[in-house]
C-alpha cells in the first residue's frame, strides 16, 4: 500500500482496498478535533470509488453550516498538522492538505452549497455506473501519462468528463 504524492507529480495508482480504512481513521481524528463543526463527513474523490485507480491521496469532504464561521477551524486543523490553502479555485470551499508527501486533502464546504452537492453526486454516480467509472479510469490513466508533472493539465483534461457525469447525476 502506497499513500502520498509529492507536490507537482501526477501518478495514478491501482485501487487499494485499504483506502476506505485510511479514510475512516482520518475521519475519526477529524471528528474528535472538529466536533460540532462537522454536519456530515464523507470519503470523496477517486479513492472513494471501489475499483477506481487514483492518485494515492485520501480526499475527505466535510459539510459545514457557514463558510465564513468555519475560518475558525483553521487553527483546529493545524493541530492535526493540516495546512490551510484557502479556496484553491473553488468558491466557498476551505481546502486543507496533510503530509509531505501529501496523503490527505480535506474539502470543507457548506452543506447546501454546490461544491458539497457536486462532490457527492459525482462520487455516487460513478459508484453506481461501472461503465462510466471505467471510462473515467481510462481518461485518468491517459492524462497521468500525458501530464506526469502538470497537475493543472491533468485536472483540466478531466473537466469535460466531470461535467458530463455531473449533468447526468443531477438530472437523476
Amino acid at each position: 500500500m502506497s499513500l502520498g504524492l509529492s507536490q507537482h507529480r501526477v501518478e495514478v495508482h491501482p485501487y487499494d482496498p485499504l483506502w476506505p480504512e485510511l479514510y475512516e481513521r482520518e475521519a475519526f481524528r477529524l471528528k474528535e478535533t472538529l466536533g460540532d463543526w462537522i454536519l456530515q463527513i464523507e470519503h470523496v474523490g477517486s479513492t472513494a470509488i471501489p475499483g477506481m485507480d487514483a492518485k494515492p491521496i485520501i480526499d475527505i469532504g466535510i459539510a459545514i453550516a457557514d463558510f465564513e464561521a468555519a475560518f475558525d477551524t483553521v487553527h483546529l486543523m493545524a493541530e492535526l498538522d493540516y495546512v490551510f490553502r484557502g479556496e484553491q479555485g473553488v468558491p466557498r470551499r476551505h481546502f486543507f492538505i496533510l503530509g509531505r508527501p501529501r496523503t490527505h486533502h480535506v474539502h470543507m464546504s457548506e452543506i447546501t452549497g454546490p461544491d458539497w452537492i457536486h462532490r457527492l453526486a459525482f462520487r455516487d454516480y460513478l459508484r453506481t455506473h461501472p461503465d462510466m467509472a471505467e471510462e473515467y479510469r481510462a481518461i485518468k490513466a491517459r492524462l497521468a501519462a500525458e501530464f506526469p508533472r502538470d497537475i493543472s493539465g491533468y485536472s483540466s483534461g478531466k473537466d469535460a468528463f466531470v461535467q458530463k457525469v455531473l449533468d447526468l447525476a443531477l438530472r437523476a
